[in-house]
């Protein structure tokens, strides 16, 4: 399993509920019409002042993307298939993609 959890961040004129509504209804349909659907594909948006959150001001995004494949080669015929011009205008239309970062991830399960 090839796992890579992106962290994202909303642009500063947009809302929560517009980014949220923005990234579901628009971009993710977008996405989906360009490249086959990986193992997983979660959008994890942060609740910001939530009394369960130990948030810092640092804290630098308004989503986490989890995306999954079977293998590497998945994920590089993924991102082969999103280099194109249409998403990256999308993405700019509500990410400040400056500010993205992305890591491969190796899990750790302690429970079934």
């Amino acid at each position: 399993m090839f796992k890579v959890f992106a962290y994202l961040t909303k642009r500063a004129d947009l809302s929560r509920e517009e980014f949220i509504d923005y990234y579901e209804n628009h971009h993710v349909p977008l996405v989906l019409s360009h490249a086959p659907l990986p193992r997983v594909y979660k959008r994890n948006y942060l609740s910001r002042g939530d009394a369960a959150n130990l948030e810092s001001p640092a804290i630098g995004f308004d989503v986490v993307t989890e995306t999954v494949w079977d293998d590497r080669s998945g994920f590089e015929n993924w991102i082969s298939s999103l280099g194109i011009p249409a998403i990256a205008e999308d993405e700019a239309r509500f990410l400040d993609r400056s500010k993205t970062t992305a890591y491969v991830i190796e899990e750790g399960v302690s429970a079934p």
